[in-house]
């Protein structure tokens, strides 16, 4: 079937790099995959996160490439793959990075530079400077301690009177369950909780890499989910920017509690497009597997969602949606509170955690519609080694959302 060869296109040349003779140069020749695809085929597999490996791994000055190289003929396909590569290379890098070495400050170093490089301007509110504002996201992040206290990370680029184009990412760069915390193997991976500020750093830096005629706007808050006398509590009933209040069923069930107060922050200036990208549940794994981000989207955002499911396929960057069931809302009632921050049972959990989410995707004061809201529960992780697709950090429904938003709002 064409999906299935769709699928396959575009990791056809993705061995190459790592099999042929590096001291050559290569050239293309067929016309199938196209040349774009093929030249980002093969960049995926030049991929390999060398960061943390000791002096003796270092390259000698008379050691040959570890990669063998490709001409690209025609450079507007170059500059495509190379914009695409750009982001997803980004993201791959933030997940696999040690959580010691990107916490909360590391990752907005990293996010100050991304700025500073493509000519953004940026803010951060930290620590108690939360509290007035961004309550749940200082009541999730402040047991990790000064060093590493939490933060929301506020990056603005474009033209004013552009399309408003709003990207929100969950940066939970390490997750030990809090209070109820995680069995050892589940904890293992953790550092990849950070997935969605990822993906929507590496979306930001294609998005400003191609200079797409959008004032943008990408909202990460960052924390680490950790364990102390300071750490919030199973039964907390915490305030959430937007004045609503959110009984604590699970401290594990904590991505949703940062985000809620950056997608408040996120609506109140009226974005034409509002997208979010989290590594939110389990439940989205078990509905979809691994490979494939579940997608969510309020009433406004339905069309656009089917855009991007369309688009996801076009690029060979699948997403699927999922339904914003309300027949699962009464699920997160509160008993003592407004909110509960986990549904009633182990099923829908992806779910009832877009329904929480739902809740602070709000209209403007002056009576209008909500945004078109896109919400995507991905793995960002690769839980074993393929030719581009090492394991370990990945990207999942990045390009696909480049595509809508170059299609919707590009030149």
């Amino acid at each position: 079937p064409s999906s299935q060869k769709n699928a396959s296109a575009l990791f056809a040349f993705a061995s190459l790099p790592a099999r042929l003779p590096s001291d050559a140069l290569y050239t293309l020749e067929s016309a199938e995959p196209l040349p774009a695809t093929a030249a980002l085929s093969w960049g995926l597999g030049c991929y390999s996160f060398d960061a943390c490996k000791g002096t003796g791994a270092a390259p000698k000055p008379d050691d040959l490439p570890k990669f063998a190289s490709l001409v690209v003929p025609d450079a507007s396909d170059a500059a495509a793959a190379a914009t695409a590569l750009r982001g997803t290379y980004l993201c791959r890098d933030l997940i696999n990075a040690p959580a010691g070495d990107m916490g909360p400050a590391e990752l907005e170093a990293v996010a100050r530079d991304l700025a500073a490089s493509a000519g953004a301007s940026m803010s951060v509110v930290e620590g108690d400077d939360l509290l007035e504002g961004y309550p749940q996201i200082h009541a999730v992040g402040r047991a990790a301690g000064e060093a590493q206290q939490p933060r929301l990370l506020d990056i603005v680029w474009g033209e004013e009177d552009a399309p408003k184009v709003t990207l929100v990412g969950k940066g939970v760069c390490f997750d030990t369950g809090g209070l109820d915390i995680k069995p050892a193997a589940a904890m293992l991976t953790m550092k990849k909780d950070m997935g969605g500020a990822a993906h929507v750093l590496g979306l930001a830096a294609m998005i400003m890499d191609a200079r797409l005629p959008v004032r943008l706007r990408v909202l990460v808050p960052a924390v680490e989910n950790a364990i102390s006398g300071d750490a919030f509590r199973p039964g907390d009933v915490l305030v959430a920017r937007n004045g609503k209040t959110t009984e604590i069923g699970n401290t594990d069930a904590e991505g949703r509690l940062v985000l809620a107060d950056a997608l408040v922050e996120a609506c109140r200036e009226d974005p034409d497009l509002l997208i979010d990208c989290a590594t939110l549940t389990g439940a989205g794994r078990v509905a979809l597997g691994t490979d494939v981000p579940a997608l969510f989207a309020n009433d406004p955002g339905v069309a656009v969602a089917d855009e991007l499911v369309a688009e996801s396929a076009a690029v060979q960057d699948q997403v699927w949606r999922l339904p914003l069931w309300p027949g699962y809302r009464e699920q997160i009632d509160g008993k003592i509170a407004d909110l509960k921050n986990i549904g009633a049972g182990p099923y829908g959990g992806a779910i009832t955690a877009a329904l929480y989410l739902a809740e602070f995707v709000e209209a403007k004061d002056d009576g209008g519609a909500a945004p078109p809201w896109l919400h995507l529960d991905m793995m960002a992780y690769n839980t074993g080694a393929k030719p581009g697709r090492p394991e370990g950090g990945e990207a999942m429904g990045m390009r696909a959302l480049f595509r809508l938003i170059e299609k919707r709002y590009g030149k």
